[in-house]
């Protein structure tokens, strides 16, 4: 029997930000581990802030694709976890018993305003909330 990894599949509203943000966490922290997707209700596109600050932290996600549900995937998934109130009660009816849902709410760095500063130090703020949590799931082992 083939031992397959676990999928863990993130969801967000539009695949932009917080979702690419944990993806690339996970990808970095416990890839070997994990086979991980994410996407949104609807697909946004990547946005360039949250690319340059994952840069910052030496996580690359500028090659991910923004990209909205599959239910295939849903299906298939070990752990659906959404990172937004919006996705969170937006998702699709999952047909899929053995899945953990979980919800992690953060902000959405794409709403910040003020100055550029500011708004760079939002995305921080979220990327470390996030990481944070990510390592987290890794050392408990899921």
């Amino acid at each position: 029997m083939e031992n397959k990894k676990p999928l863990v599949y993130f969801l967000c509203t539009g695949n932009s930000c917080r979702s690419q943000i944990a993806d690339g966490y996970l990808k970095a922290l416990g890839g070997d581990k994990y086979e991980v997707k994410s996407a949104g209700l609807e697909a946004h596109g990547l946005n360039p802030r949250a690319v340059a600050t994952m840069k910052e932290a030496g996580i690359d996600i500028s090659n991910h694709t923004s990209d909205v549900i599959d239910p295939e995937i849903l299906a298939q998934a070990d752990y659906i976890i959404t990172l937004c109130g919006h996705a969170n009660d937006n998702c699709p009816v999952v047909r899929n018993d053995t899945a953990e849902r979980w919800h992690w709410g953060f902000d959405d760095p794409a709403k910040a305003t003020g100055t550029e500063e500011e708004i760079t130090a939002k995305f921080r703020k979220v990327r470390e909330s996030i990481k944070s949590r990510i390592e987290q799931f890794v050392k408990e082992g899921k």
